[in-house]
């Protein structure tokens, strides 16, 4: 069953499905040893990651097309694929689409924002025509033929226009064909509530920034609301930098890891990696 059509079945299930946001391989294989059904990148986090630099548009499509593929070759779990604006018109965005799926991508984000586009949790976003965002999404499901590809829009409207405006914009989305709706950035529970009224039959992404501007709610309060999809997008870059922080700050200090506890086993993490299937194989080709 390809990773789409895996997906499609959870989407299927009543539960809401709660998703970690990952940067690169080593986070996409944690979260499916812990128990993750899907894993979605963010592009904030390989925009940090990847260029040391903030999530301004200064990502290419190349630059995260090849960290998708290679995190979507990673792990056995659904990826689902922030990727921003698809990085031009309809026209690009159908190029990114065909790239998306021969990567083996369960499903992708796509966003009206102009580019450069900004993180959706910051000031002075500004957003294309909604005629044009439901052009690239029609386009967007043309590209993907009978691949099951999951299209995920994304309005940033509510930040520049207002929360009326975003709902206005995610009905146009689902019309153009959008399998799920993403209304970024709602700023209250009375908000969240707004937008779920508003979308009763459609599948709904709630998106949990620490310090962003939607109210920190459980996934089992979301779903109460009746969201479909909850994001935790940049939560494990936020806590990976913290800890290396303590790291390297100790090693600076003292000189030595002797007494620095918080750290996982080497043997651990070989596993992790693979390194005893390796060895095993290694030795099967040995003459």
């Amino acid at each position: 069953m390809s990773s789409s059509h895996k997906l499609r079945q959870l989407l299927a299930n009543p539960e809401i499905i709660v998703i970690p946001g990952i940067y690169d391989c080593l986070s996409a294989k944690l979260a499916e040893n812990i128990g993750f059904d899907v894993v979605a990148t963010s592009g904030f986090g390989i925009a940090a990651s990847t260029l040391g630099l903030p999530d301004y548009g200064f990502l290419t499509a190349t630059e995260a097309l090849y960290s998708v593929g290679r995190i979507a070759q990673s792990v056995s779990v659904p990826l689902i694929a922030d990727l921003d604006t698809g990085y031009g018109n309809a026209l690009n965005v159908m190029r990114t689409i065909k790239d998306a799926v021969q990567l083996g991508v369960a499903g992708v984000l796509l966003e009206d924002q102009e580019w450069p586009k900004k993180c959706g949790h910051f000031e002075g976003k500004r957003v294309i025509p909604t005629s044009e965002h439901a052009g690239k999404i029609r386009a967007a499901v043309e590209a993907r033929g009978d691949s099951g590809l999951v299209i995920i829009a994304r309005t940033d409207a509510r930040g520049p226009l207002g929360l009326e405006e975003a709902i206005a914009r995610g009905h146009a989305y689902i019309e153009a064909g959008a399998d799920i709706l993403f209304v970024e950035a709602p700023q209250s529970v009375a908000e969240l509530k707004a937008i779920a009224s508003a979308f009763p039959h459609t599948p709904l992404v709630a998106n949990i920034v620490e310090g962003g501007k939607t109210p920190p709610l459980s996934a089992s309060e979301l779903q109460d609301l009746g969201f479909k999809i909850v994001f935790f997008p940049l939560t494990g870059l936020l806590a990976v930098t913290q800890t290396l922080t303590a790291c390297l700050s100790h090693i600076k200090e003292q000189g030595t890891t002797a007494n620095f506890t918080d750290i996982v086993n080497f043997q651990d993490f070989q596993a992790l990696v693979g390194v005893p299937q390796f060895l095993q194989m290694e030795q099967k080709f040995k003459s």
